[in-house]
């Protein structure tokens, strides 16, 4: 294995890191030498088998940090940042911004028995899904905690483009993050921060569990993906570690397709 990161006092910040793509992310940096911090929010009941995984990582030997919290208040947001400034003290800096929220309103626009999306859903799920990458962004660039050649990496789907029952908050969500990815690419370029989405093919995680209907999203995808599977959260974690690595500092601004050809048909 190429640790490739170790001793680079690199770190990566790993929003919604206890599950699904985030985790998968972490634990791919983490066996190339990075360290890692992950912020997530979770019930106590599920609190044992998150820190088993966790474990996992810990065993690469590299150093990590976790935090159970709220990642979306802002005053919270503010002590982690003043947490982190003292973890990476004078030397250690963040290389990868890892932004893996599923926090949103799964509701149709019209039903006779079920609650109908609102306003406040809205509002709700962009800014969990979207804006908040823009708050984390910048109150790490403006502690001073990015390395010169920074990378910031979130998540997007189909969604941005198809109509999906149940998943038109999600969907705005996603426009919006892409179009917020674009614009920090070209407003913090200067800096050395370069800023991409990767469009995950359909994967089998806890949060398409949540979409009404996922059976059927997952039966149509194996049939329509030109290598017959779904994506996995290791693809994704292998994305994000090439778009970590330093060949990969011209890429920026971009939403890339990492679904094995599903994006095709």
């Amino acid at each position: 294995m190429n640790k490739e990161f170790q001793d680079s006092n690199y770190w990566a910040v790993i929003l919604g890191g206890s599950s699904g793509l985030g985790l998968a992310s972490a634990k791919k940096l983490a066996k190339h030498g990075m360290n890692i911090c992950v912020i997530h929010r979770n019930p106590r009941m599920q609190e044992a088998a998150i820190q088993a995984e966790f474990e996992t990582i810990k065993a690469e030997g590299i150093q990590f940090k976790s935090f159970n919290t709220d990642a979306f208040n802002t005053e919270k947001r503010g002590i982690l940042i003043e947490e982190l400034k003292a973890l990476l003290g004078e030397k250690e800096r963040i290389r990868t911004l890892v932004h893996s929220v599923a926090k949103g309103n799964l509701k149709p626009m019209i039903s006779k028995d079920k609650p109908e999306l609102k306003n406040d859903d809205f509002a709700l799920t962009i800014n969990a899904m979207a804006i908040s990458l823009y708050d984390w962004t910048k109150s790490i660039f403006e502690a001073n905690l990015f390395t010169k050649d920074a990378r910031i990496i979130s998540f997007t789907s189909e969604g941005n483009t198809k109509a999906w029952e149940n998943y038109a908050a999600v969907s705005a969500a996603k426009v919006a993050l892409e179009a917020i990815t674009r614009n920090i690419a070209l407003e913090f370029a200067s800096f050395g921060i370069k800023a991409n989405c990767i469009q995950a093919g359909v994967t089998n995680t806890a949060s398409l569990r949540l979409i009404p209907g996922s059976e059927k999203i997952i039966e149509h995808t194996l049939k329509r993906n030109p290598n017959k599977r779904l994506t996995l959260p290791e693809d994704i974690a292998n994305a994000v570690y090439l778009l970590s690595k330093d060949e990969a500092s011209w890429i920026t601004g971009t939403i890339i397709p990492v679904d094995g050809g599903e994006h095709l048909r």
